[in-house]
């Protein structure tokens, strides 16, 4: 692990363009696309973001949001592929815990393995509810 990792909130005038562009240079991550773009600007700043950086280059980040109460689930993960295998994934779930410690965490994942690597438990399943 890299001992130069800061986690922290995230800050839009900072952190928006470069988590675009590692979001943009992800294989089917769309958050970044024309039609959601302005949509998920707005996600980032009214969830629960944190970024992680390295000798101050944006690296990674979650997204999480709550229901102020009892449970927390997080969105998104997502680790600049030239820096994973630091731990900066492990990191940014830490922080959440650290920061929620009342709260029940939970992922949504489409990534499994990787939280079974980590040790989480999976814990039911995710629909999408569909209009008619």
């Amino acid at each position: 692990m890299s001992e130069n990792v800061i986690i922290r909130k995230y800050a839009r005038d900072f952190d928006q363009a470069k988590l675009l562009e590692i979001i943009r240079n992800e294989e089917d991550w769309d958050y970044a696309e024309d039609h959601l773009v302005e949509k998920y600007k707005l996600a980032l700043e009214n969830s629960i973001t944190y970024v992680a950086t390295i000798d101050d280059i944006v690296c990674g980040y979650s997204r999480s949001i709550n229901d102020n109460y009892l449970y927390l689930y997080v969105c998104d993960l997502l680790v600049d592929p030239k820096f994973r295998g630091k731990e900066i994934g492990r990191l940014l779930m830490e922080q959440v815990l650290i920061d929620y410690p009342g709260f029940e965490v939970f992922v949504m994942s489409d990534v499994d393995e990787y939280y079974r690597k980590l040790g989480y438990k999976l814990e039911g399943s995710l629909f999408q509810v569909v209009r008619a």
